[in-house]
C-alpha cells in the first residue's frame, strides 16, 4: 500500500473504529445519536451514556494504543530485536510494580492516582537497565540492554507478587487494574496522561533519523554522524514516558507494542519518520477494536481489553517467532 493510501486509511479506520466504541455496549446507540450527542449535547439517557462513559473510555483506548504502539516501535528499533515491546527492557514491570507499591502503601486511589507512581516505576526500571547493560565493555548494546531487562522484570515481577500475597486489600484493588481494561476510566485520567503522552511521542519521533542509523549497525551510526548512545537513550526514554502513561491509565495491555510495529512496516516499510507515526495511528486503531470486540464477545458481559489482546497477539507471536526462526 502507497503513502497516499496508507495514511488516509489508517485515519478512516481510526475514525470508524472510535465511533463503533461510541455506539456499542450493553446499551446499543444509533451512530446518529452518537453524532448528535457529541455535536449538540442533550440529557436523555442515550446522549449521557455517550458523553460521560463512553467517551472518556474512547479517549483512553485512542492514546494508550497511540502510546504503546509508539513505545514498541521505538523499542524493537533501540534494541534492533523484532520481537521487543515495553516489557523487554522491563518497562512495563516496573510501571505495575510502582502502582503495587503505591496502593500498598495507601499513596493512591483511583486510576487517575496511579500515573506518577507508574511513571516513577518505569523509569527507575529503565535507568535500572541502562545503568546494567552500559558496564563492561561495549556499553549498552541491544543484546545486554535486552539481557538486563529480562532479568529486571523477573526480579520487579518476584517483588510485586511478594506485596500481593502479604496484602489481600493491596491484592483486591490491583487485580481490577491488572487485567487490562479501559472501563472505569474517567476524563481526569486523560489530563493526567497527556503530559508524559506528548513528552515521549516528541522524543521518539526526535529520533527518528537516529532509529533510522541504528539500523544499519552502531558503527554506521557513529560514522553517519549520530551520538549513538544519545539516540538510544533518548528514544528509550521517550518510550518509557508513553509506557508509563499507557500502563497507568490502561494496565499492562500486551501485545500491542510487539504487533503494531510489524504491521505498520508491512505497510510502509522504509524511514521510522514513517513507521513511528503509523504505529502510534495502528496501536489506537487496534486496542479500541479489542476494547468494542471484548463488549461483543460475551454481551451483556464484557471481557477486558487486556484478555482481547492477549488472545489475538499469541498466534502473532507465534507467527513471528517461527517466521525468525526460518529466517536464520
Amino acid at each position: 500500500m502507497g503513502a497516499r493510501l496508507a495514511w488516509p486509511a489508517a485515519v478512516l479506520v481510526v475514525a470508524a473504529v472510535s465511533l463503533l466504541s461510541l455506539a456499542v455496549g450493553t446499551r446499543p446507540v444509533p451512530p446518529g445519536t452518537v453524532l448528535d450527542a457529541l455535536l449538540h449535547g442533550g440529557s436523555t439517557p442515550d446522549a449521557l451514556v455517550v458523553r460521560s462513559l463512553r467517551v472518556p473510555r474512547t479517549e483512553i483506548g485512542l492514546t494508550a494504543g497511540a502510546a504503546l504502539g509508539l513505545a514498541g516501535a521505538a523499542l524493537q528499533a533501540v534494541t534492533r530485536n523484532p520481537l521487543a515491546d515495553p516489557g523487554i527492557l522491563g518497562l512495563s514491570q516496573g510501571a505495575a510494580a510502582g502502582v503495587v507499591f503505591a496502593i500498598a502503601l495507601g499513596l493512591a486511589n483511583g486510576f487517575g492516582g496511579y500515573v506518577w507512581y507508574a511513571f516513577a516505576g518505569a523509569v527507575v526500571a529503565a535507568c535500572l537497565v541502562y545503568a546494567i547493560a552500559s558496564r563492561g565493555r561495549g556499553g549498552a548494546s541491544p543484546v545486554k540492554l535486552a539481557l538486563a531487562g529480562t532479568a529486571l522484570a523477573a526480579m520487579t515481577g518476584g517483588a510485586t507478587t511478594v506485596v500481593l500475597t502479604s496484602s489481600s486489600a493491596t491484592l483486591d484493588q490491583f487485580r481490577f487494574w491488572q487485567v487490562g481494561a479501559l472501563s472505569g476510566r474517567d476524563a481526569d485520567t486523560v489530563a493526567r496522561m497527556l503530559p508524559f503522552l506528548v513528552a515521549g511521542a516528541l522524543l521518539v519521533l526526535a529520533c527518528a533519523p537516529g532509529l533510522d542509523a541504528l539500523a544499519l549497525g552502531d558503527d554506521t551510526a557513529r560514522a553517519l554522524g549520530h551520538r549513538v548512545h544519545v539516540v538510544r537513550g533518548a528514544a528509550a526514554l521517550g518510550a518509557t514516558l508513553l509506557t508509563a502513561a499507557a500502563v497507568a491509565a490502561a494496565g499492562p495491555i500486551a501485545f500491542i507494542g510487539l504487533a503494531v510495529p510489524h504491521l505498520a512496516r508491512r505497510i510502509l516499510p522504509g524511514s521510522h519518520r514513517r513507521i513511528l507515526p503509523l504505529s502510534a495511528l495502528l496501536g489506537a486503531a487496534l486496542l479500541l477494536a479489542a476494547d468494542v470486540a471484548g463488549r461483543v464477545v460475551r454481551a451483556p458481559a464484557e471481557v477486558p481489553a487486556g484478555v482481547m489482546t492477549a488472545l489475538v497477539g499469541v498466534p502473532v507471536l507465534v507467527v513471528l517467532v517461527r517466521r525468525k526462526v526460518a529466517s536464520t
